[in-house]
């Protein structure tokens, strides 16, 4: 299969991309469509057959969902059987942006969107193309992260094309995501609300909202309501690990006890900055949590493209503005 790529960064070049991806969409196939947090692998969410291909096109094993994309609150209203007052509270706070909630599936949701189970997890994306596409398509959009199964999640299109260049028809680059990293996931069919994905929309600012939140997967997750919940996720090709450290000589101390080789090793930093000191790269990410999460799966793209054996991560803090940076790095180093 050829894999169009096409710009977005004029408007007939936008408006041709639309179109395109439009058609497709409406004949059941599967595309790859930038968001504010990370690429989609996009296919119409009410479409049993194209949404098995976004399974069978990532390697995506079945009993973890998808989320559902769409471009106004209405239209989520649609997918769902139960629109309480929170979320309605929820959905004008944060909405469009990188909040994703889970409430009943409506009938209309194909069980491989929801892995079978009785809830499905919506948004509302703040990226200008993709709101545009669904708007004409007229239905939602199922669209997990554009990559195969358990790697690192595309934040351009550079990143989409390496893993999936001849697998779908069509790429559209629609520039850098600017979140950087998957949404936040709440699910409000419970009470208190409970945190199952941490994101850039950080627990002290949904507590704004919902005044109390419960983190973590809970009790009786046999069947996942979101995705992002899986042990091992979002994972470079090389080894991973999540350092702290006060100075180089402690840095070199916990590196002596992994004995990985030093010239093949990669360094991601955001305080204390080591020299190069042998090390392949040392790569400087700001301290900031936006920023970090904006530039954090470039960096580990990038290390892989360089051949990296190892790369070590300088840990975040831990207030809650850094907990999605957080259970990112904890799952990319994970097994």
């Amino acid at each position: 299969m050829k894999t169009e790529v096409l710009a977005t960064h004029a408007r007939a070049l936008f408006n041709a991309a639309v179109k395109r991806a439009v058609e497709l969409l409406e004949a059941g196939e599967v595309v790859a469509l930038p968001t504010e947090t990370v690429y989609g692998l996009a296919a119409n969410a009410f479409n049993a057959a194209a949404v098995a291909r976004i399974f069978e096109i990532k390697g995506r094993p079945a009993h973890n969902p998808i989320i559902v994309h769409v471009a106004e609150a209405e239209m989520a209203r649609q997918c769902v059987t139960g629109w309480p007052p929170l979320a309605e509270k929820l959905a004008k706070a944060f909405w469009p942006g990188p909040l994703t909630l889970v409430l009943p599936r409506a009938q209309k949701i194909p069980d491989a969107v929801t892995a079978g189970g009785d809830t499905v997890g919506v948004r509302w994306p703040s990226h200008p193309f993709i709101q545009e596409v669904i708007r004409a398509c007229g239905f939602p959009l199922a669209a997990p992260s554009a990559n195969l199964s358990n790697q690192v999640s595309p934040t351009n299109a550079q990143h989409v094309a390496k893993q999936l260049e001849g697998k779908i028809p069509l790429i559209v680059d629609g520039g850098q995501s600017q979140v950087g990293i998957e949404s936040t996931v709440l699910d409000v069919t419970v009470n208190p609300p409970r945190l199952l994905r941490p994101g850039m929309i950080h627990g002290r600012s949904l507590m704004a909202v919902t005044g109390k939140l419960a983190l973590g997967e809970g009790a009786g997750t046999e069947i996942l309501k979101s995705p992002g919940q899986l042990q091992k996720h979002y994972a470079p090709k090389a080894k991973l690990v999540v350092l702290k450290w006060r100075n180089e000589a402690e840095l070199s101390a916990q590196l002596a006890a992994i004995k990985p080789r030093v010239a093949r090793s990669h360094v991601i930093a955001h305080t204390h900055i080591p020299s190069q000191a042998g090390f392949a790269g040392v790569s400087v990410i700001p301290h900031d949590a936006e920023a970090f999460a904006r530039a954090l799966y470039a960096e580990l793209h990038r290390c892989d493209e360089l051949g990296a054996e190892l790369i070590v991560v300088e840990a975040p803090p831990g207030t809650s503005e850094w907990r999605g940076i957080a259970d990112r790095l904890k799952r990319a180093s994970a097994g």
